[in-house]
């Protein structure tokens, strides 16, 4: 079976602080929205959210098998387990996959907006592109794109970090990261919360 992993699961790094996961592969996935929020005030940072919509994301694909659904479960709480349809999943790299075991995604719908108190975090971000950046630039820069929320507090933590899984960001990932953001903040009207 599988985890479509969209925020700090792309990293194999931060998964791999949870448990062994199988392959991975790049994918889009139709019909999910994702967006920073607040998922349930038990941490101190805004993560990553998707909710069943019109939109697309994308993320990898993460072969998993049931103890690795059990470990997962327990890193994702405040969310829910759903399963999504093969139809929704475009592969990204020419590969001979075929999707017929299960497909899980952890979804929230009741997650608040960023806040001062739950900002979205330097680390986080850090974790999660450097994830993306190892498929791809382009990878990155869609990850970017297909993501609300940027316009919401924005806290740089790299000195003290907030995030409990960062993992894998080097000081190459760092320069790219910083990029890609500065273009988001340069587009966003909330430039004055990047702190």
């Amino acid at each position: 079976m599988y985890i479509f992993g969209y925020g700090s699961l792309i990293n194999k790094y931060s998964r791999n602080r949870t448990g062994n996961t199988g392959k991975s592969y790049p994918v889009l996935v139709n019909g999910l929205q994702r967006a920073w929020g607040n998922v349930d005030g038990s941490y101190p940072i805004a993560p990553l959210v998707v909710k069943p919509g019109k939109g697309v994301c994308n993320g990898v694909l993460i072969e998993v098998d049931e103890q690795g659904l059990r470990d997962f479960d327990q890193r994702e709480h405040g969310y829910q387990r759903i399963q999504i349809s093969a139809e929704q999943i475009e592969l990204l790299e020419n590969t001979d996959l075929t999707i017929t075991e299960p497909v899980w995604v952890y979804i929230n719908t009741r997650a608040l907006s960023p806040c001062e108190q739950y900002p979205i975090t330097q680390t986080y971000v850090d974790t999660v592109i450097a994830g993306c950046l190892s498929v791809s630039y382009q990878f990155a820069e869609m990850f970017v794109a297909t993501t609300s929320g940027w316009h919401h507090p924005y806290c740089n933590d790299r000195h003290k970090p907030k995030y409990g899984n960062l993992a894998g960001v080097d000081d190459n990932a760092r320069e790219l990261i910083d990029l890609l953001i500065e273009e988001v903040m340069a587009n966003s009207l909330a430039v004055t919360n990047y702190k």
